[in-house]
């Protein structure tokens, strides 16, 4: 039976198109069910709702590093200089600033501030506390604050504490992370941020206020059914993780079985992160060509 879901004029009129790349977790499923369980199989007996828990399982630790599920949003800064965290946001990949000519400038997290957990306290400085005997907190921290106040890579030159950041031998006025000879981990000119994660907000510096931002970050591929799909490349992986899972929770399975699954998820894994790699051959040509090229001291 064919695997299309459309005809061809159906797929370029419909907002499906490139389904085909792509396995739903449920086939998945009923997949391994009739290729790996049954009396004259690997696995004698396993339920649906055991299969359907690894499979997620897979599909959550392939996403992170295997699969690449990267998403990416496009918001504009609000005066607040503070926008909540996307709603399936597992980890930040990249954070740009758009330009003028719709090129994305990165922008870095701050290696000089963060975001605290603000305790709130009375004019003595005592803590103040709920009904509860918790300690209440702020709604901001004041680290955030004068974060968002303040030009990213303009430092105040009546504080004497910033002179710590410039190398000897500068004046006051100099922009950090312009200089020559700087460390190349803070040579960025453009601006920062800092992650809250406890409170899911994500904040910036002033510089990219009314400025459009760009976050690309990962999910577990888990939020929604139409999350729930493998990319083909990746189908034989998820198939051995899964058998894997299903028999290393099982009593009394031989160690040389257990080691079989693992050294074949292994090559299924390896396999499937070489595929997703996508390694062309003419740009790679065209890289490599970059070595005739001679370097001038």
């Amino acid at each position: 039976m064919a695997l299309a879901q459309y005809t061809q004029k159906d797929y370029y009129n419909s907002k499906n198109q490139g389904y085909y790349q792509f396995v739903t977790i449920d086939d998945i499923i009923s997949n391994f069910l009739v290729s790996y369980v049954g009396d004259d199989k690997i696995i004698k007996s396993a339920k649906r709702t055991e299969v359907s828990y690894h499979a997620q399982r897979t599909l959550q630790e392939l996403s992170y590093d295997t699969i690449n599920n990267v998403k990416s949003i496009e918001v504009e800064i609000p005066p607040s200089m503070s926008i909540p965290l996307p709603h399936d946001f597992v980890n930040y990949v990249r954070v740009t600033c758009l330009d003028n000519s719709g090129r994305e400038r990165p922008l870095k997290p701050s290696q000089n501030t963060s975001a605290p957990t603000p305790y709130l306290q009375d004019n003595d400085y005592n803590y103040l506390y709920d009904n509860k005997g918790n300690v209440l907190i702020g709604k901001e921290s004041e680290a955030s604050k004068r974060f968002k106040g303040q030009k990213n890579n303009s430092y105040n030159t009546a504080d004497a504490s910033d002179i710590t950041y410039l190398e000897e031998g500068y004046g006051y006025n100099v922009d950090y992370g312009k200089r020559y000879g700087i460390d190349p981990a803070n040579a960025n000119k453009n601006d920062t941020f800092i992650i809250d994660q406890p409170r899911g907000v994500i904040s910036f510096s002033s510089g990219v206020k009314n400025k459009i931002i760009i976050i690309k970050y990962v999910s577990d591929g888990l939020n929604t059914d139409e999350d729930m799909q493998v990319h083909k490349f990746a189908e034989e992986a998820m198939y051995k993780s899964i058998a894997l899972g299903i028999m290393s929770a099982k009593a009394n399975i031989p160690e040389y079985q257990i080691n079989r699954l693992k050294k074949e998820k292994k090559a299924a894994m390896r396999s499937a992160k070489l595929r997703l790699a996508n390694i062309n051959i003419e740009d790679l040509t065209q890289v490599m060509r970059g070595k005739s090229k001679q370097i001038k001291h």
